[in-house]
């Protein structure tokens, strides 16, 4: 179980990759804050925009690419359109063929953390949809150990 103090700790500092999101209109619910649906959304789109950044994924025709085998998110205060959002990302572990993000959203202007979220992915082949034997691409690799967090263990 995560340990919640910890997580409300989390500064913009903690993420090596950070990436603005201006909300909308639309991503307010009935209770006027921001849809945890748009939650997913914005992580997968920071992971996802990392990845086509910094790692060579195309999505259309890289032989790899990342399917989501778990995700969670833990909130902590709302966030509401007209805000900006600051999303961070981190990469917390590797394996072979898999990758555990964690992911906080702040809000422009705000100290302290909104949201933490984890995601995992595991690379698989394009043709087979499975994992290869011999793991993601190197290039691949290689883009995620740049925003690896290899001095603090994850408190997720």
């Amino acid at each position: 179980m995560a340990d919640i103090k910890l997580l409300k700790a989390r500064t913009r500092a903690d993420y090596p990759y950070i990436l603005e999101y201006r909300t909308r209109w639309t991503d307010n619910d009935m209770y006027d804050h921001m849809n945890n649906s748009i939650y997913n959304f914005l992580y997968d789109s920071i992971i996802n925009t990392y990845l086509m950044e910094n790692c060579g994924l195309h999505p259309p025709s890289s032989s790899q690419y990342g399917m989501v085998v778990h995700s969670h998110n833990d909130y902590f205060a709302s966030i509401a359109f007209p805000a900006i959002a600051e999303l961070a990302l981190r990469v917390n572990k590797i394996g072979n063929s898999s990758v555990t993000y964690e992911i906080a959203l702040f809000e422009k202007g705000h100290k302290a953390v909104r949201s933490v979220g984890e995601f995992i992915q595991v690379f698989v082949d394009r043709e087979t949809a499975r994992p290869n034997s011999k793991g993601m691409d190197l290039k691949m690799r290689q883009g995620l150990e740049r925003i690896l967090v290899k001095d603090r263990p994850s408190k997720l």
